[in-house]
């Protein structure tokens, strides 16, 4: 999986095929390899994906085509979950950003929703859901100083719906994200600077909803103490340095590659993040032996991190994989069937695109298959005579609310974890008001996006 990475980054920057071929090659070697040790669920992704490979030789005269566009897909998402795991593993592992998310969980109550959401936010971009991991156990950890059980309950909950609410407003217009990975991919003509303005409304809306519906129905028991909060008299600029520090070299970096080299600013991110990683790793030892200090975290990653999120990464190849070729065989069906999704009004198609992501995810159906499937069966943006921000828009705000309301998601499952729920209580308990409420406003948006 890491010679995958190795030969997609040059094909990001060539556009060479045979970098494309061979790294489709190493990425079912590495898949091969690791079935073995796969869970049944995950082993049944790998079946899934053999059958529709016979089946697209069968009956599609491109089979050839179809089935190397899948590859494509799945060493992409493989590549770029290496590239970001390093950057995760570097990050997790730092004194310093851990103090940046126990400063954020300590904050005092009228401003603690808020800044877990931006903390989740920041935290999200560089750790993805690993955001949730590390700022749950110290929101858990932050929660246990609460006056009483009713005061604690009713603060984790908060807390720990702050954070991921955070994670998935990243998933709107984060450059190192899969959700706009795999959208600017299945979509004609987007790209990621087009969509940074409307993207970035979008993760206002996701906040600033979050926030308000919190300050409208969060308990106020009387009688109460007040829980102790965070005292320094130094700045918030000061606290979070060294994460927005990271961030600022991560997306500067990626941001003067992608122009200045006209690499798309996926390709700039695989290559750029490993080679920050192992900066941040020296920079964390000091003067302490820095190149023991990468020689043994490389080491770790090749040999620990990565076969230890083996399932993951199965799941997301594969993710890609199958719906990538599923697309490719359903397509002469629907055409067969006289379906005509370009006769559909495009704010009746894009609201209902936008709805559709969450709700599969209700089946337990991830993101990355359920876009990777439907997105190459929309009609490009030009044909339904919209901006291809609009469609862009649709399908990662629905990824978002996918990633809060599914319960099968590593989000939905973390939070209730640390929350000591269940996935479906995380998901339409503590996040069902949010999601309606988000859902209607993204509605509105992207109609007034299309209409003219």
């Amino acid at each position: 999986m890491i010679a995958t990475l190795l030969v997609t980054v040059p094909f990001e920057f060539t556009g060479l095929p045979a970098f494309s071929y061979i790294a489709g090659g190493f990425v079912i070697c590495g898949l091969a390899a690791f079935a073995p040790q796969m869970r049944r669920s995950r082993v049944a992704f790998l079946l899934i994906g053999l059958l529709l490979t016979a089946l697209a030789i069968a009956v599609l005269p491109d089979w050839d085509e179809a089935i190397l566009r899948a590859l494509k897909q799945a060493s992409f998402i493989a590549a770029l979950f290496c590239a970001l795991t390093a950057i995760r593993t570097a990050a997790a592992s730092s004194p310093a950003i851990i103090e940046c998310g126990r400063f954020l969980s300590n904050q005092a109550p009228g401003k603690r929703y808020l800044a877990l959401t931006i903390g989740g936010h920041l935290f999200g971009l560089i750790l993805l859901y690993g955001s949730i991991s590390l700022l749950g156990g110290l929101a858990t950890e932050s929660a246990r100083e609460a006056p009483s059980a009713y005061v604690r309950k009713h603060r984790v909950r908060r807390m720990l719906v702050a954070i991921q609410r955070g994670f998935a407003s990243t998933l709107v217009w984060s450059p190192l994200s899969f959700s706009l990975a795999i959208t600017l991919s299945v979509v004609p003509g987007a790209s990621w600077a087009g969509v940074l303005p409307v993207a970035t409304v979008g993760v206002v809306l996701l906040i600033l909803t979050g926030w308000g519906l919190d300050t409208i129905f969060k308990p106020r028991p009387s009688g109460q103490p007040s829980p102790s909060q965070d005292s320094s008299s130094r700045t918030w600029l000061h606290h979070l340095r060294p994460l927005i520090t990271l961030l600022a070299v991560v997306f500067a970096s990626a941001a003067a590659v992608h122009f200045a080299f006209g690499v798309w600013v996926f390709g700039a991110v695989m290559a750029l993040v490993p080679l920050i990683a192992v900066v941040w790793v020296a920079l964390q030892a000091g003067r302490d032996h820095p190149a023991a200090a990468i020689r043994d975290s490389v080491s770790d990653f090749a040999t620990r991190e990565i076969p230890g999120l083996n399932g993951e990464l199965v799941l997301l190849s594969m993710a890609g994989f199958i719906g990538t070729l599923g697309s490719a065989l359903a397509t002469p069906l629907i055409e067969g069937a006289g379906i005509n999704l370009g006769a559909v009004p495009a704010v009746l198609l894009l609201i209902s695109v936008f709805w559709l992501i969450p709700l599969t995810g209700q089946i337990g159906m991830n993101p990355i298959l359920a876009v990777s499937l439907i997105g190459p069966l929309l009609p490009s943006p030009e044909a339904l005579g919209i901006a291809p921000v609009a469609m862009v828009f649709a399908i990662t705000s629905g990824w978002a609310l996918s990633g809060v309301t599914s319960p099968f998601t590593a989000s939905v499952l973390l939070v209730a974890s640390y929350g000591g729920v269940s996935p479906a209580h995380v998901a339409w308990r503590w996040n069902g008001g949010y999601v309606l409420t988000v859902g209607i406003l993204v509605s509105l948006l992207l109609s007034a996006l299309v209409m003219p």
